[in-house]
């Protein structure tokens, strides 16, 4: 089972170098676009901290969402919210992730999160972490897919190329690290296989749907994948 313990504890880190690089914004900052196409900086923050909320509904067994739109108009109700509100509310809804998280619970049930998707207790913090760091480099003011942890790149990896495994619109295709890490996605539609090698910044960029895969070396055309 996953370490819940581990990734939580990861998390936190996370969080804090979110938090420290926000600080350093201003309200002006955050009304400029992020590199989430129709969203501003202040949608991703106000996305991250209504999502924190929305994984403490998935651990004490409540929808995740009310419903889509009400998914939606809260991010739009908070996006335009001054920097210290922002601040502020990433910090409170980060501390109400993390309570249920440390409290004793059987890690290994099974949890519903959105769209009939379900997962064990224990990937939670994971997915957690996926949101933090990865919306951290979707807001555009340093911190790059390159500056990601090892561990969290190698294991975001994994996880989006069994994501898209067998899926039916995307072909075969083997992504490569150059450095021995191989992993197989796709599968589940007509077409070649394609194998792509690069960096494993690169590799993530193209899996999370955050770089068009013009850093890869590919011996085809690379399938289009699907929104995440």
């Amino acid at each position: 089972m996953t370490d819940h313990a581990h990734d939580l504890a990861c998390v936190r880190e996370a969080t804090e170098r979110l938090l420290t690089a926000v600080a350093k914004l201003d309200n002006a900052s955050l009304a400029e676009p992020s590199r989430l196409p129709g969203w501003s900086r202040g949608h991703v923050l106000a996305h991250l901290a209504r999502n924190a909320d929305a994984l403490v509904n998935v651990l004490e067994g409540r929808p995740m969402y009310a419903s889509a739109e009400v998914r939606d108009a809260d991010i739009e109700r908070d996006a335009p919210r001054p920097l210290d509100v922002q601040l502020a509310d990433l910090r409170a809804s980060a501390a109400h992730f993390q309570a249920p998280g440390d409290a004793p619970a059987d890690w290994s049930r099974t949890v519903e999160l959105r769209n009939g998707v379900t997962d064990s207790a224990s990937r939670v913090p994971f997915r957690r972490w996926a949101e933090v760091d990865l919306h951290h480099v979707d807001l555009g003011i340093g911190y790059e897919l390159e500056d990601l942890p090892a561990e969290f790149t190698e294991r975001e990896i994994d996880f989006l190329a069994r994501r898209f495994a067998g899926h039916k619109d995307v072909p075969s295709t083997g992504l490569s690290a150059g450095d021995g890490r191989n992993w197989t996605t796709g599968g589940g539609a007509d077409g070649a296989p394609v194998t792509a090698e690069g960096t494993p910044a690169d590799l993530l960029g193209w899996l999370a749907g955050r770089r068009d895969g013009s850093g890869l070396t590919t011996d085809g055309t690379l399938p289009k994948l699907p929104p995440l």
